[in-house]
């Protein structure tokens, strides 16, 4: 059995370059680059049939229906899929990956088709929260005989811990708009009021490196005018991504809902002091004595003064809340990236035997 991701059906961007490789460093993106190095042989589903560096690419309607199971990450149009691929009088083989949180979508349509979507089709989540909200959905917009056959499985997505890089600590403290896009789920004001406060009270130097389709946004724009801050274009390659994330302070999260929160795990590894919002998906990531939530933008401001003031303290704080003695290596640990991989690994095998059809 082949596997073919299918990804990118809403983006207007390409996917594979004219020299058949993946183009970018967005979430979804790097999603893509990690599934394909799951499988033997991987096929990224595209508009056109062609040769990629480790893949192929090949339109939804040339799969071999009968022996390639698509694990479709744009889980709200599955049914569509479904259809394509049983065109050629197969049974398809379909699964969801879900790495974003349904609650991206507001309308009942769209909440519809993926409750239809969720319990027709095996679903594999990026998180706990992420799958309790798929349930959620599952039980509200779908009736009870699909409902109770839902298939649905996580893990958390973890994150290289071998990228890793020595910590560079800068003179002034780095504070780091943790996202790359300033989308109001984000809450980018709330972000910007609260390190303008403490750049009063103290020196920091701000970065935010955002998608170029953000960088011209309003609060891009004004951010960008603040002597203290630095707006940007994403880091153009991993290893310039590690390295900047070596010489950040400490990083300060604001958005309303996050279905994991790569970016935060990832700065916390590379020994970055995050402050976060006392939400159930920020407590999701950390440990249940983590010392750095707040809940108004006077116990944020006070949190982050600490963190660009007393940053080892801080850090010291963090290795006291876990056992071992390193938060550095609770982190490492708890998401580990190869946890992922052998989850959604074992999993596809499980809902997709090889022996099947016998």
């Amino acid at each position: 059995m082949r596997v073919a991701v299918k990804y990118g059906a809403f983006d207007q961007l390409p996917v594979v370059d004219e020299r058949g490789g993946i183009v970018g460093h967005s979430a979804g993106i790097s999603l893509v680059r990690r599934l394909l190095r799951l499988f033997p042989d991987p096929i990224l589903v595209g508009s056109q049939d062609r040769r990629g560096h480790g893949f192929t690419v090949m339109p939804l309607s040339f799969l071999d229906a009968r022996d390639t199971l698509v694990i479709n990450m744009d889980v709200i149009d599955s049914v569509a899929v479904w259809q394509t691929l049983h065109s050629s009088g197969a049974e398809p083989l379909l699964m969801n990956f879900e790495w974003k949180n349904p609650s991206v979508y507001h309308h009942r349509v769209n909440f519809a088709a993926m409750g239809l979507s969720y319990a027709m089709f095996p679903t594999f989540c990026n998180s706990s929260r992420t799958a309790e909200e798929v349930r959620e959905v599952v039980h509200r917009w779908t009736v009870q005989p699909l409902a109770e056959k839902a298939r649905i499985s996580w893990a958390n997505l973890g994150i290289n811990v071998e990228r890793v890089r020595p910590r560079a600590d800068p003179e002034i403290p780095l504070v780091l708009y943790p996202a790359i896009a300033m989308d109001a789920r984000k809450q980018p004001r709330l972000f910007t009021e609260i390190v303008d406060r403490v750049a009063r009270r103290t020196p920091i130097k701000v970065e935010a490196r955002l998608h170029e389709s953000h960088l011209v946004s309003d609060i891009a724009m004004s951010l960008s005018t603040k002597e203290y801050a630095w707006v940007g274009p994403l880091t153009a390659t991993r290893e310039a991504y590690w390295d900047a994330l070596a010489r950040t302070t400490a990083f300060l999260a604001t958005a309303d809902e996050e279905s994991y929160g790569l970016e935060y795990v990832e700065a916390m590894l590379a020994g970055a002091v995050g402050i976060l919002p006392d939400r159930a998906w920020a407590h999701a990531l950390v440990p249940a004595d983590y010392p750095f939530f707040y809940r108004t933008v006077e116990e944020a401001e006070e949190l982050l003064l600490r963190a660009v003031t007393e940053t080892d303290q801080c850090r010291n704080e963090l290795d006291r809340v876990v056992e071992g003695g390193s938060f550095v290596n609770w982190i490492r640990g708890a998401h580990n990236d190869d946890d992922f991989e052998l989850a959604i690994v074992t999993t596809v095998q499980e809902w997709f035997p090889s022996d099947r059809n016998k």
